[in-house]
């Protein structure tokens, strides 16, 4: 008999358990997130594109490299993201895509949809650009796309109206070859301050911007105050009321959440104060065009995790990747660590424990009258086999015990 107790056994049993735990949690952690992502914002010198350099220079505080990727605008972003060659896009809200996957992670900051025209003509509402020489951007804009869908609440489909991208159509408006033009930007484009200082030229007041609204939830309605561009030259004269859209982010659903929740945590610590939002409403869960990721919606509702606020972004990653590998372990360590000493107590009395059914075999045989010659011998072989059991120290006396037994049922059988 080896001179084992089964500890090492046990042992043995505790680890194959604890590295099988492992090795399943392993497969529900995600990969670490990577350390260079892309998205696509716009013209090299409009808003977005802007925005998306402030965001790489924030990212690369956690050493994240984020690379910019100009296009034409937000729908050919969307479709950059849908084929999968960029991993963020930038898209003016009401932006339209087929692709059910794209997830929205927050409205970034509003643009209005500032409607321009000469001072000669005076359109009532949108009604009225129909009747006009009105541009709307070209085909393929995200302008172009809200513009119909504000006429097509109005009853307008196909109408004929222009197709200029945003500085032709300025220019063409200040020199009197369009009658009115719409952009969608925020207040601090650059050719806003051309057409909103031109004495040619008046913002069109949409007082049914809340009704847009109530249809299109992702439009906003805002107030322009008085004076709001240039206080000396009180411009605009009085407030106006304008629709506005917001700038959305956007991901494909298979960005890893630690970057969906360190993005959007660089976001809000690039909100400043506009004309129409105070510094803390974006990014925000509202003005937005598609289905708000699941993440991203934990991070509006409950802000980042302790370990996102204290420690860095590695780190605080690590930590949670490692604490998805270790609850299952824990999981199996606090009820093994309760049913390991009763087991361990078991598996050594039952070194000691199992000669007793021989010891009572004896007994009875020399009761009913057997030749006590090999019934002796049989005690004194049980005697030289517990000899070599090992127990430990705490459970000596039980092995004593059975020693003392032996030599009791030996001299019963003798004795008879």
């Amino acid at each position: 008999m080896p001179r084992s107790t089964g500890l090492f056994s046990l042992w043995v049993v505790a680890i194959a358990l604890a590295a099988t735990g492992f090795v399943v949690a392993s497969k529900y952690v995600r990969p670490a997130p990577p350390k260079n992502i892309v998205m696509a914002t716009g013209s090299v010198d409009g808003a977005y594109h802007a925005w998306g350099m402030r965001l790489a220079d924030a990212l690369a505080e956690d050493r994240i490299e984020l690379t910019l990727r100009p296009t034409a605008g937000s729908n050919e972003n969307l479709a950059l993201l849908a084929a999968g060659e960029v991993d963020l896009a930038l898209a003016q809200g009401g932006t339209r895509t087929d692709d059910p996957d794209l997830r929205s992670l927050a409205s970034l900051f509003f643009e209005p949809v500032w409607i321009f025209h000469r001072t000669e003509v005076v359109p009532e509402g949108l009604a009225d650009l129909t009747s006009l020489r009105t541009s709307i951007g070209p085909e393929g804009s995200g302008t172009r796309a809200l513009l119909l869908e504000l006429l097509a609440l109005n009853g307008l489909e196909g109408r004929e109206l222009g197709d200029l991208t945003t500085t032709a159509a300025a220019d063409a408006l200040l020199a009197g070859e369009l009658d009115a033009a719409v952009f969608v930007a925020s207040e601090r484009a650059a050719i806003l301050d051309r057409l909103m200082t031109s004495d040619e030229l008046q913002l069109l007041d949409l007082d049914r911007a809340p009704a847009y609204h109530l249809q299109r939830r992702f439009i906003a309605a805002v107030i322009l105050p008085e004076g709001a561009i240039d206080l000396a030259r009180n411009v605009p004269p009085a407030a106006v009321d304008l629709a506005a859209v917001a700038a959305n982010l956007v991901a494909d659903d298979s960005l890893h959440p630690a970057l969906v929740d360190l993005v959007l945590l660089k976001a809000s610590r690039l909100d400043e104060d506009s004309l129409f939002a105070p510094r803390g409403t974006f990014p925000s869960p509202r003005h937005v065009s598609l289905p708000l990721d699941e993440g991203a919606e934990i991070f509006h509702e409950q802000g980042p995790s302790f370990l996102q606020r204290v420690l860095p972004f590695w780190a605080a990653t690590l930590i949670n990747r490692a604490i998805v590998l270790l609850l299952p372990l824990v999981a199996l360590i606090i009820p093994m660590a309760k049913a390991f000493p009763p087991l361990y107590r078991w598996r050594v009395r039952s070194r000691i424990y199992r000669w007793y059914d021989d010891l009572q075999a004896l007994e009875r045989a020399s009761r009913e009258g057997a030749d006590a010659a090999p019934l002796v011998a049989r005690a004194d072989a049980i005697e030289s086999e517990v000899d070599q059991v090992a127990t430990p120290l705490s459970y000596a006396d039980e092995l004593y015990d059975l020693k003392l037994h032996i030599d009791f049922v030996r001299r019963r059988i003798r004795s008879r």
